[in-house]
């Protein structure tokens, strides 16, 4: 940890403890005597902590300051990438929660999530101005089917779904053991076993028509598996690997892609004159299509060649819309 991290991990320490031995610093902070020694010093003469030894208890604690002491004031943090985006984003959820039972509490929590982004050198509200996170694609999910499902799910039941097919169309009426709920890009998506089929499957929570809690045992189906099946391939779409697809880059784009994960077992290279191959697994090629030819005329599909020639179909068929 760098040394603002340490300042932070002393002030924490001597908080919650009020007396701290040397070893335990050492051994939270994971220095040196020499380094811990300094940064006591710093703290006290930059930074005008109140920290003193006490000889009776072998140990460092936080005493009263004097009224006409310096003020004492921890360095200014920053968030890094991640935790900036988890704040952002559970305010935003929060900010935009439905009425329901969670009301009461969430104005509380919204002002401890604006005091926790503003205990930083920057205030709460220029960290909101400045810094947007932008939800896009986000489907409109029933608030009672999500409350139905999700209580169904924790409790171990059984449901009974109108499910509306997104490609066909068609309902379908299943009973299903639901496994667990996967907000995937923007979007709510239910893993279960679907009786019907007799298989794991996805389901899309909008597109969910009616549902009724049953009155019978969920079944389990193990964490394994349902990583096998419902993980292994590429995107949303359930099932088994089915084939590896090999995709080059054009090496303009190389840059952008060679720095993204598209799957957690995917392969990379450069090649020589630059642009950038990868392999993802796929079980269902949907997905993997539609993410790929956002890339217009800087990739190209080079295997297996049954998906290749499948691209190749619908390149063909939006092509000649443009020519009617």
């Amino acid at each position: 940890m760098d040394r603002t991290e340490r300042f932070y991990k002393i002030h924490q320490l001597l908080t919650r403890k009020q007396v701290v031995r040397v070893d335990e610093f050492r051994e939270a902070l994971g220095i040196s005597l020499a380094t811990f020694k300094r940064d006591l010093e710093y703290l006290r003469d930059r930074l005008n902590a109140p920290i003193e030894w006490d000889r009776a208890r072998g140990g460092y604690r936080y005493v009263a300051p004097s009224p006409d002491a310096p003020r004492y004031e921890l360095p200014g943090v920053w968030f890094n990438a991640s935790e900036i985006r988890a704040l952002l984003t559970l305010q935003h959820l929060l900010a935009n929660l439905q009425p329901g039972l969670l009301e009461p509490h969430v104005k509380p929590l919204l002002a401890r999530l604006r005091a926790l982004l503003g205990g930083a050198e920057h205030p709460a509200e220029e960290i909101e101005r400045r810094i947007r996170i932008i939800h896009l694609g986000a489907r409109a999910v029933r608030l009672p089917h999500f409350e139905e499902v999700a209580s169904a799910l924790l409790r171990r039941q059984r449901l009974r779904i109108v499910y509306r097919g997104r490609g066909s169309g068609e309902l379908t009426e299943r009973e299903v053991s639901p496994q667990r709920l996967v907000h995937y890009r923007e979007n709510w998506y239910l893993d279960a076993w679907c009786h019907l089929r007799e298989g794991l499957r996805s389901f899309a929570v909008d597109a969910i028509e009616r549902v009724a809690v049953l009155d019978q045992r969920a079944e389990t189906v193990p964490d394994a598996e349902l990583d096998e099946v419902l993980a292994s391939g590429y995107g949303i779409f359930s099932g088994p690997v089915a084939a590896w697809a090999t995709l080059r880059f054009s090496a303009a784009r190389a840059r952008w892609v060679a720095t993204e994960q598209w799957h957690p077992q995917q392969k990379g290279r450069f090649e020589e004159d630059g642009s950038y191959v990868l392999e993802v697994p796929y079980s269902d090629p949907r997905e993997l299509i539609m993410d790929v030819l956002r890339h217009g005329p800087e990739v190209e599909f080079l295997a297996p060649e049954a998906l290749r020639q499948a691209v190749r179909q619908q390149l063909e068929v939006a092509l000649a819309r443009y020519r009617s």
